[in-house]
């Protein structure tokens, strides 16, 4: 039951409020004065509070300002006087949850504090699943503060609420199948079953098989009945991770599934209706593949329905303290040892770009824990190529970098090779003609 203080010097109104909000089911503290309503919220347990801005001791404003300091979660209104907007404004510029101006009728007040308490409770709604998706991110090595994933988690939020078709981009290593898992777990099919694939694993001879299922007998070795995993998944999810891989006729097989809702056994006759929300992730880039002809439009429109894009850890470098430190808890648990990296350390490996993402840090980890030789790690002790990352960042293969800075990149390499062609197209990893002609494209003045 929600509990609300009323800070109120005027006796009739004061009872009237308690009476009034008690009928409404609400547990209701008063105060007389503003001190008496400090006291109680010292005391008490309030999801809010209702104070009058003239009060015999100190203003309420005070009181206000006190409550966003201490425990800015309990909500608050605020009582004015007829014709008093000054008061009613800084209210409001205080982060009052409303003000109502005396007189008022209790009807107004009552739908004012269902109002506040609404928001209160879907606040914390928010924030709990804010929590139990972070937690899922956690424990499957992902865990984020920066801008970027705080996105992303707002984002599988609402992806979550859905059945719509999902595609999830991003680079290796950067948590596509977790990022599916987590938007399974938060939905409402989450009890249901979760089937996982990685089309890029499997002999394209056995793709079919392994997806639809099959019948006994409908090829050599098939001495029973099997089902697929679209089957398999009914009612739940599948996830199809690198569908970019999958040959042009399974493209359009899966195309006719998601269409129809059904599916047929190899060698078998009789239709299969199915309940799956449908989940896929690939590294490369499909606009690309379909203009190559190497994959389907009309499939890659129906799975790219809601676009989920996770950040590379090189544009969220934030969290890679905190990756550090996830990892090396785990690792420690696993080896029975209590090690530390220094500060150096995971400054080091802060300013490294990470082409390999997460997957590649929590390798980096495990290494260095396996071979200390200390508690504290040092920075000496990172694999080469990080300790050479530091003062030569830009010294990297042109490839590796998005196409709307190569301009500025090779101009930049340039400046430091101090107009070295040879040197700087040794650097880029392009031939000196290649070097030649972005110069003259670009208009590089070197």
């Amino acid at each position: 039951m929600k509990s609300i203080l009323v800070v109120e010097d005027e006796k009739t109104m004061r009872i009237s409020l308690q009476d009034a909000l008690m009928a409404e089911g609400f547990e209701v503290a008063v105060a007389e004065t503003g001190r008496e309503g400090m006291d109680a919220l010292t005391s008490g347990n309030f999801a809010l509070v209702i104070t009058d801005v003239r009060l015999p001791d100190m203003n309420g404003m005070d009181i206000l300002r006190h409550i966003k300091e201490e425990t800015p979660e309990i909500l608050v209104i605020v009582m004015t006087a007829y014709g008093s907007i000054e008061d009613a404004v800084d209210a409001m510029k205080n982060e009052a949850f409303d003000y109502v101006t005396k007189p008022f009728s209790l009807d107004e007040l009552i739908l004012t504090v269902r109002r506040a308490l609404e928001v209160q409770e879907l606040a914390a709604e928010n924030l709990q699943l804010r929590k139990e998706i972070s937690s899922c991110y956690s424990s499957m090595n992902i865990v984020g503060e920066s801008p970027a994933m705080e996105r992303i988690f707002k984002f599988i939020q609402k992806v979550s609420r859905s059945d719509s078709n999902v595609l999830i981009l991003g680079e290796s290593g950067t948590g596509k199948e977790l990022a599916a898992t987590a938007i399974h777990y938060q939905s409402h099919r989450k009890n249901k079953p979760f089937i996982k694939i990685n089309c890029a694993a499997l002999p394209e001879n056995l793709i079919e098989s392994e997806l639809f299922g099959y019948e006994k007998g409908a090829f050599t070795g098939a001495v029973k009945q099997k089902p697929g995993r679209f089957e398999l998944a009914d009612t739940g999810t599948i996830f199809l991770d690198e569908i970019g891989d999958l040959p042009l006729l399974t493209q359009a097989k899966i195309l006719r599934v998601i269409e129809e809702r059904t599916i047929e056994r190899l060698g078998g006759t009789k239709i299969i209706e199915i309940d799956v929300r449908l989940i896929a992730a690939t590294h490369v880039d499909l606009d690309k593949s379909v203009k190559r002809g190497q994959f389907r439009e009309d499939l890659y429109y129906r799975l790219n329905v809601i676009p989920v894009s996770l950040p590379p850890l090189r544009k969220r470098k934030e969290d890679i303290p905190l990756l550090v430190d996830l990892f090396r808890c785990r690792f420690n648990d696993q080896l029975g040892t209590s090690h530390s990296f220094s500060r150096q350390a995971v400054e080091a490996l802060t300013n490294y770009r990470f082409p390999g993402n997460v997957r590649e840090l929590r390798n980096i980890v495990e290494r260095c824990l396996s071979l200390a030789e200390g508690k504290v790690i040092q920075k000496e002790e990172l694999p080469a190529h990080i300790l050479k990352e530091k003062g030569h960042a830009a010294l990297v293969p042109l490839a590796e970098v998005s196409a709307e800075a190569e301009k500025a990149h090779i101009l930049k390499i340039l400046q430091i090779t101090k107009g070295n062609r040879t040197r700087s197209a040794e650097i880029l990893g392009i031939s000196r003609k290649t070097l030649w002609d972005k110069i003259t494209t670009y208009k590089l003045d070197v």
